[in-house]
């Protein structure tokens, strides 16, 4: 029996995909965000972009927390490998178990408050990571670990949800959110371990250097590391 056809040819590559492979699949955090906040994962996959276009052309970048990766795919679209990490096992399972060959990374249990990872990465990128972790002690030994994962002309870009934005999180949002940060506080932060740190806003899917008390989300773009 003859596959169905579409009105339009230039279509039925849709339907062709489909019958060979089958449908792509959303991992466990996409899944849900997209069932719960349909329009939070655009957001999401913003960032995922921004992360693709300033590495862009990196021979080997290592993100961190990666939960399901289903993001990652965007970054491995602009450089030649990714590693991906999390701490999570479930999670790590998960996102291999749905891996395509023709976007196919390294992805592995690691957890980067115990160690570095023993690359030298090109580049390390951790979204909505760094809010988990809390201020202090455990936040420098967690950014010292991205340090020591990258070689001396390495770049790390790291993007957390602002202090400001806080109050309109939701409470899933907020009962793991532990160290929401301003832009002086994340730039203070980022310049013990960075020559250079450069601070951008993010309001929905949209990067801008707009003022940063009124941005949904921070990114610090920072590079020369301050190794021993």
């Amino acid at each position: 029996m003859s596959e169905p056809q579409t009105r339009e040819p230039q279509y039925q590559a849709c339907v062709d995909l489909a019958a060979q492979k089958g449908l792509e699949r959303l991992g466990l955090m996409s899944s849900q965000v997209w069932h719960d906040d349909p329009r939070r994962l655009v957001f999401v996959l913003a960032r995922y972009k921004f992360v693709a276009k300033m590495f862009s052309g990196m021979r080997h970048v290592l993100e961190v927390g990666c939960a399901d990766a289903f993001g990652t795919r965007i970054v491995r679209q602009e450089v030649h490998a990714v590693t991906a990490v999390d701490f999570d096992p479930l999670f790590v399972e998960h996102a291999k178990a749905n891996m395509n060959p023709r976007w196919n990374f390294e992805c592995l249990v690691h957890d980067m408050m115990a160690a570095p990872l023993a690359r030298n990465f090109d580049g390390v990128y951790a979204v909505d990571v760094l809010e988990h972790i809390p201020p202090g002690e455990p936040e420098r030994r967690f950014v010292g670990n991205l340090v020591a994962s990258i070689h001396e002309h390495g770049v790390c870009l790291l993007g957390s949800p602002s202090l400001q934005s806080q109050a309109y999180a939701s409470p899933q949002s907020r009962a793991g959110h532990v160290n929401c940060k301003d832009a002086p506080g994340l730039r203070a932060l980022m310049s013990e371990f960075f020559h250079n740190v450069f601070i951008f806003s993010m309001n929905d899917e949209v990067v801008h250097t707009g003022f940063y008390p009124m941005a949904h989300y921070l990114w610090a773009l920072c590079c020369g590391p301050k190794k021993a």
